[in-house]
């Protein structure tokens, strides 16, 4: 089977940020490949998309931690599609690994970071052939604003998905392949209402009030909505060739006050 339209795979598609980035991608006039390891979850985003766009919507599980699996799902998907024109990495881990560094669990941080990272790593080793034998491909690397502050040790996934995009993109240019990074700010998720919930909880205050402190610190003056880095995404997905390639691109309203050159 050839796709007539471009085709995206997204992973981590199982919550967060994708559905929305994908639901931009489907508009934008992509064939949707949603992957994740919880196939129940992934049907349901998979159901929800279907509603809403008419353009061809799978879900397939795949273990970003496994290389073997991540490999076949490029192979299965170039051979049920014929091309494979984009891959958006947004496998990660939802919890934050910080704390002194007496009691910071190694291991636990080394997981973290071999399933963003190194799952990045691997599930571009199973789309780069049929995106080398097309001569053409994007690959969008979801990051996050930790990897720019010393918050949390578990940032440091994010300064390594920056590092990994600029190797890339030097590597893959020359295959007319472009490598970019989006950080998205602070956006509106179901894990931000919780953490505000939290940190309300121990400070005794409303929520209102833990949000209103985010949002004097934001210039637009609000907190973003998912699909705002949807935008981004299938702005990048839709570039005619890797002229832009290598840069880590925030979308966050302002938030970030460093000046990077």
């Amino acid at each position: 089977m050839t796709s007539g339209s471009p085709v995206a795979i997204l992973t981590g598609a199982s919550g967060g940020l994708v559905p929305p980035i994908a639901e931009a991608l489907a508009a934008a006039g992509f064939a949707v490949v949603l992957t994740a390891r919880g196939l129940g979850r992934l049907e349901a985003v998979a159901a929800g998309l279907r509603a809403v766009s008419s353009q061809p919507v799978v879900a397939l599980a795949s273990d970003a931690r496994d290389a073997t699996s991540t490999i076949t799902l490029g192979a299965q998907i170039a051979d049920r599609f014929g091309r494979i024109d984009v891959l958006v990495n947004a496998a990660a881990s939802s919890t934050p690994i910080g704390g002194a560094i007496e009691h910071v669990d190694v291991n636990a941080l080394m997981a973290d970071v071999d399933v963003k990272v190194g799952g990045y790593m691997r599930y571009v080793q199973g789309v780069v052939p049929a995106m080398k034998a097309a001569g053409a491909g994007h690959i969008i690397n979801i990051g996050g604003l930790t990897g720019r502050s010393s918050d949390t040790l578990s940032g440091l996934r994010n300064a390594a998905v920056s590092h990994l995009t600029k190797v890339l993109s030097d590597q893959l240019a020359p295959s007319g392949i472009s490598v970019n990074a989006v950080h998205p700010g602070i956006v509106r998720t179901p894990h931000l209402d919780e953490l505000f919930a939290q940190m309300a909880k121990a400070k005794g205050v409303p929520v209102a009030d833990i949000e209103a402190e985010f949002v004097e610190g934001i210039p637009s003056g609000r907190i973003l909505a998912p699909v705002e880095i949807g935008h981004m995404v299938a702005f990048l997905a839709q570039a005619k060739g890797p002229a832009m390639t290598g840069q880590s691109l925030t979308v966050d309203g302002g938030y970030s006050r460093g000046i990077y050159l």
